[in-house]
């Protein structure tokens, strides 16, 4: 995949719909907003997907109706601009590996390890704390100015 290609890791998606935090709700909704323009590509996995869609129906604030997130969900799927990633069987392992080596929480472990699977070293997040612990991932966080390329 792309050098510039970045996966926007589920918190910053859930943010475009969370309205409790106005800035990052801005910056976020402006972040995807290059993608739905043209301006951009990114990516998400699978798992971004469904984390997404339990947070934004049942755990933010003012959780949206199931079928707003089940259509934002579709768009993104359908939209030239989103780059869907998978992992399979073998990436749980791999997770498990991750998460054991680098001492980062699991479902992190699965993402890095479906970002590795892809070629895809860039990811765009809010908790950046554990993808920096992984040496092949470069984390930007969007609320900060400064990325993480150690």
């Amino acid at each position: 995949m792309s050098d510039d290609l970045a996966l926007i890791d589920s918190n910053l998606l859930t943010y475009v719909f969370d309205k409790s935090e106005p800035e990052k709700h801005s910056i976020c909704k402006s972040l995807v907003g290059e993608c739905w323009s043209g301006k951009r590509d990114f990516a998400v996995s699978i798992q971004n997907l469904l984390e997404f869609y339990v947070v934004v129906t049942n755990k933010i604030e003012t959780p949206i109706p199931k079928e707003i997130a089940k259509k934002f969900i579709e768009y993104i799927i359908n939209f030239r601009g989103w780059h869907i990633l998978n992992f399979n069987a073998l990436t749980v392992t791999s997770a498990i590996d991750i998460n054991e080596k680098y001492g980062i929480h699991y479902w992190d472990a699965l993402l890095a390890a479906t970002m590795k699977e892809n070629n895809l070293f860039l990811i765009y997040t809010e908790n950046s704390s554990d993808f920096r612990k992984v040496p092949w991932i470069k984390t930007l966080d969007p609320f900060e100015i400064r990325p993480n390329v150690e």
